[in-house]
């Protein structure tokens, strides 16, 4: 029987020599494939691709134990150096049981995974009002794409896809070092309603928007990508964003 460690989780602890772990770093990518498409009342959504990918060195891994119907609370599997065995943390994650749409279903994920914003940006490129928030925040994590190289990298998947037992009492997630867990443009929630705004703005893909990871690095959450809206595809015609992850 694990007993887990309550201490808070700064991201000190994986760099701990005494701890021995071996922590994960979970990122975004940048958005890509936008694609704006109307609805039936009129409101535009402005839809993309995201990836959420862990570049190591340790696997991100929770262990979730059911609290409530459609809840589980979780702790994270830590990797430790040296044969030593993983060692379960409490860091306030928790899995949701996810409706999706009529054709997939419901699926445990990951409550919080990842967050969309939208923000106003000025001429210098800087960030000046916070606009909106996509509805997309929940994720399976599981390895579905492989980004990674190396001797760390598995060749094939290791987390498969979500549970869709509502009966389970224990449900494991997790990505690989080196894979990623991925969603089309395409997908349900995939967007920001960006209805009646005009402009440079920029969107910001955030991991782990309420550091319920234990990973290496937080400083490497995010990833964004600058847009004009009314969206069109190609040039933007906007100042460079001076923010963090845009290449």
């Amino acid at each position: 029987m694990f007993v887990a460690d309550q201490v808070p989780a700064p991201v000190e602890r994986c760099h701990d020599p005494a701890r021995h772990y071996v922590c994960p770093d979970l990122v975004m990518t940048m958005p890509t494939r936008l694609v704006v498409r109307r609805t039936a009342g009129g409101r535009r959504l402005l839809l993309m691709d995201n990836y959420l990918y862990n570049r190591g060195p340790g696997r991100v891994q929770f262990r979730g134990h059911r609290t409530a119907r459609y809840r589980m609370d979780a702790v994270q599997i830590v990797d430790r150096s040296g044969g030593r065995s993983p060692i379960p943390v409490q860091t306030g994650a928790k899995l949701t049981w996810k409706y999706v749409d009529a054709s997939r279903g419901n699926y445990w994920k990951f409550q919080n995974a990842a967050r969309f914003e939208l923000w106003r940006l000025n001429a210098r490129g800087e960030r000046t009002r916070y606009e909106r928030t996509g509805p997309k925040l929940d994720y399976c994590l599981r390895d579905l794409f492989r980004f990674g190289r190396g001797p760390r990298v598995r060749r094939g998947p290791f987390f498969g896809a979500c549970s869709q037992d509502l009966g389970a009492t224990v449900d494991t997630l997790g990505i690989s070092v080196g894979w990623a867990d991925g969603y089309p443009s395409t997908y349900p929630q995939n967007w920001i309603d960006v209805t009646g705004l005009r402009g440079c703005h920029v969107i910001v893909q955030r991991a782990d928007p309420l550091d319920h990871v234990l990973e290496t690095d937080e400083s490497d959450n995010t990833n964004a990508k600058v847009v004009r809206l009314p969206y069109r595809p190609g040039a933007q015609h906007c100042p460079a964003y001076r923010g963090q992850g845009v290449a």
